[in-house]
């Protein structure tokens, strides 16, 4: 099982970013993919999340933390097994490590997670 995070960088406020992950290693639409992020000295936190299709191909529900909406939209491309995060108008406090995370839409207890990318927003 993989997620590889990639699209980190350096930005100043009010620029955007788009971070990726690429799954591998499991099946993809069974799975919730999430972005957290955790910032120096504060504990990890849920940005946002995109429920998977399963079998069905209905899915793609989408949910985000309040000081994110609006600002921050989650996609999945199933036939890529991505799940990217687009991230606009950011601020000084979206500076934080960012994970990828993959959680079985059943079996809450099987999840993986990224190694992270990190987003810095400053002048």
């Amino acid at each position: 099982v993989q997620l590889v995070e990639s699209g980190g960088g350096l930005v100043q406020p009010g620029g955007s970013l788009r971070l990726s992950c690429v799954a591998s290693g499991f099946t993809f639409s069974r799975y919730r993919m999430s972005w957290y992020r955790q910032a120096p000295g504060k504990e990890r936190e849920l940005v946002a999340t995109i429920t998977g299709t399963g079998g069905t191909g209905i899915g793609g529900t989408t949910n985000y933390a309040d000081s994110v909406k609006d600002r921050f939209t989650i996609s999945r491309d199933s036939a890529l097994s991505t799940v990217s995060l687009q991230m606009n108008n950011l601020k000084p406090e979206d500076t934080a490590v960012y994970y990828c995370n993959a959680r079985h839409m059943i079996i809450a207890t099987t999840d993986f997670w990224g190694q992270g990318t990190r987003v810095t927003v400053s002048s």
